[in-house]
């Protein structure tokens, strides 16, 4: 499906991941007068962001035709939301939810419609990078092809049928992000500590990971192929996989991080 068949597309929310998300839709062909933004306090980004393209900002979604409903709010803050916007949801409307941790019965009922969508993307969508995971279990195959087009304008999309596993990929990529740029933090201050200074550190921290994530892009091999690849017998990578392939070393600590990811996103459900 192409986008620009796709709309009124109305988004609610224009933070840093909606707006990720508006930009792949308006590059990949999303017409701007199918787009509406609604943000009560909209950013300084996002007002240029509507200015240069002629696309509607309003504070509120409320009066507005609405085939498409994307919600890119807090889930703090998302059952409030869904109350005030409820009017706006008709029969037509599909409802694509990226919410972390909001199931798709509190979307349902807050709503009062079984179109929903629930998705989880990551902030590589910024760069068209990203990568979605998607669940709906009572739309249509038409739906399900306008959520994936709208997705697929951020990055990848891999659907799931056992909503479960929505949390498991907020755990892994929704917030894996932050874990890549952690490690950059990390392998940083080791250089430091080994001599090098704050500048030469960070280059280097930066360049190692962007280029080791820039080869496994581009080549097929399996990560720990390319892993054994690096490492030489004996040799210095080895001696540095012996200590983070410890039993105490990194695979434990990501599987304990994951998991925390995991129970943090279903208990944002529950709440």
């Amino acid at each position: 499906m192409n986008l620009s068949d796709i709309g009124p597309v109305v988004l609610v929310g224009a933070g840093k991941m909606g707006l990720a998300l508006a930009r792949g839709w308006i590059a990949g062909g999303l017409l701007p007068d199918r787009l509406v933004l609604c943000d009560p306090n909209p950013s300084e980004f996002a007002t240029a962001f509507a200015a240069d393209h002629g696309i509607r900002l309003l504070p509120s979604p409320i009066g507005v035709l609405t085939q498409v409903l994307v919600l890119a709010v807090k889930p703090q803050v998302i059952y409030d939301v869904m109350a005030e916007i409820q009017p706006v949801v008709g029969s037509y409307t599909l409802v694509l939810s990226i919410a972390a941790g909001i199931p798709l019965i509190g979307l349902s009922e807050g709503l009062q419609t079984e179109r929903v969508v629930r998705a989880m993307p990551n902030t590589p969508a910024q760069i068209g990078r990203g990568i979605s995971g998607a669940v709906g279990l009572k739309i249509t195959d038409g739906d399900r092809q306008v959520a994936d087009a709208l997705l697929k304008a951020a990055g990848q999309v891999l659907w799931f049928d056992d909503e479960s596993k929505i949390d498991a990929v907020t755990a892994v990529s929704g917030s894996g992000p932050a874990y890549v740029f952690y490690l950059v933090e990390a392998l940083a201050a080791a250089a430091q500590k080994q001599g090098l200074d704050e500048e030469q550190a960070m280059i280097l921290a930066r360049a190692t990971v962007t280029g080791a994530g820039a080869l496994m892009d581009a080549d097929p091999t399996p990560a720990s192929t390319l892993r054994e690849n690096v490492t030489s017998p004996k040799g210095t990578t080895y001696a540095a996989l012996q200590v983070l392939m410890g039993p105490t070393g990194f695979a434990p600590l990501l599987d304990q991080a994951v998991d925390a990811a995991r129970r943090r996103s279903e208990e944002l459900g529950r709440a």
